[in-house]
């Protein structure tokens, strides 16, 4: 039965269970994850990362999830059990939290991807489905899954992995993987120093996008077999797929637009550079994800906010934004906002100028503030006449981080402000 059948595609969703490895630190975005995990960092003024992953398996019309926690995952915890509380459990579906809890070795945490779901597999077992969808908790991107395990089914797959192409010079970022023409892995290396480039293509590396499909006993198996290796470091892509593409049909997903054939959006937010640029992307005219798209909504949970307020009309004193994007809750009150992001209960006062920045919740400008190419993290309180962003040595003198790009940023203990536990 061809995968275009809806049918088909749905009865392999509902026969699913993913998982979303949400425990990762995300160290490279500095203070934005000193309390928080990377999936739970705030993203597109109302968002967190893992609510794209999780709204992909809802738009995909899978309802079993299980979201993996580890490091400082309150914040995480906290927005799961707010916003993704509403699937039917006398359905079958659920959106579970599966914190790291020591289930195989009293004193072992997760080791590695592979780990944290081997830990888990009496929980899986328990669910009994008859594919799993691995998921990373920490990228931006609408997919429909239903096309992938489908592809999965068809080819007679044990394995599939879902790939990006990337330039050479960022591929040693990623999984870097070689496939025939018709498209079964032959090749896999971790980060590597020198990337394999496609072979019509020597600029570019077909790339890991850490989505994995597996049949369950072999996905059993292969976790089973890892767990007993010593010298494995328990991590999918640099033990689990190098170990079976030699034995078993492993075959590679490429993520496409289903439209026009390209290569759809997908973005690692994993430096405070990425981030800055992906959240400013949203405001484009024509943004490469739209967030407006009915189709494909993403879903978070939505605190109940007044509509944001712009106030003052004086030639001097005019409250405005342009070419932003500015959330529930905000208040411009006689200052201009220009291409910009503000998250949600924001506040900029008279006189103050904010260009090219991303705001995250609950932020407040003082007066006459001077802000740009800048990241205010939640909940700081910027002081009356600050300036940020125009001289990164006086950035770097009051304690701010500056980026390799110049972006700067500003986080509530820099400004002696206290640190947020639950953000």
């Amino acid at each position: 039965m061809p995968a275009s059948n809806p049918r088909f595609v749905s009865r392999l969703t509902r026969n699913t269970l993913a998982l979303i490895l949400a425990g990762g630190r995300g160290s490279r975005l500095k203070h934005l994850t000193a309390w928080r995990s990377k999936p739970a960092v705030p993203f597109g003024g109302k968002f967190r990362i893992v609510d794209f992953p999780l709204s992909n398996c809802i738009n995909s019309g899978i309802r079993q999830v299980g979201v993996l926690t580890q490091y400082k995952a309150h914040s995480l915890i906290l927005h799961i059990q707010k916003g993704w509380g509403f699937l039917r459990g006398e359905f079958g579906e659920f959106v579970e939290l599966w914190p790291a809890q020591q289930r195989v070795v009293e004193t072992a945490w997760y080791a590695g991807t592979a780990d944290a779901v081997f830990q888990n597999l009496d929980i899986i077992r328990n669910h009994n489905p008859e594919y799993i969808l691995i998921l990373a908790g920490d990228h931006i991107y609408k997919m429909d899954y239903g096309t992938m395990i489908a592809h999965h089914v068809e080819t007679g797959a044990d394995m599939t992995v879902g790939c990006i192409e990337v330039e050479k010079e960022r591929a040693g970022e990623f999984g870097v993987m070689t496939a025939d023409a018709e498209g079964r892995v032959r090749g896999f290396e971790e980060k590597p120093r020198d990337p394999v480039t496609i072979p019509d293509r020597p600029d570019h590396c077909l790339a890991s996008m850490g989505i994995y499909v597996f049949n369950r006993g072999f996905l059993f198996e292969q976790l089973i077999k890892d767990a007993d290796t010593r010298e494995s470091s328990h991590d999918f892509g640099k033990d689990i797929i190098p170990s079976v593409i030699d034995r078993y049909r492993v075959m590679a997903h490429p993520f496409r637009d289903p439209r026009s054939g390209e290569q759809a959006y997908w973005r690692d937010v994993g430096t405070l550079d990425a981030f800055w640029e992906a959240n400013l992307e949203l405001i484009g005219v024509t943004p490469p994800l739209n967030l407006y798209d009915e189709q494909w909504p993403i879903w978070t949970y939505q605190e109940q906010l007044p509509p944001a307020k712009f106030v003052f009309d004086d030639e001097d004193r005019r409250g405005m934004a342009v070419d932003s994007m500015v959330s529930g809750g905000c208040v411009i009150s006689g200052s201009k906002v220009r291409h910009s992001l503000l998250f949600s209960n924001v506040r900029v006062n008279s006189y103050a100028t904010v260009e090219d920045s991303v705001i995250l919740p609950n932020v407040t400008i003082g007066r006459s503030c001077r802000i740009r190419n800048a990241i205010i993290d939640r909940n700081c309180q910027i002081a009356e006449g600050s300036v940020i962003g125009f001289d990164k040595a006086a950035d770097r003198r009051a304690g701010y981080y500056v980026t390799e790009q110049g972006v700067t940023l500003v986080a509530p203990e820099m400004l002696g402000q206290g640190i947020n536990f639950v953000r």
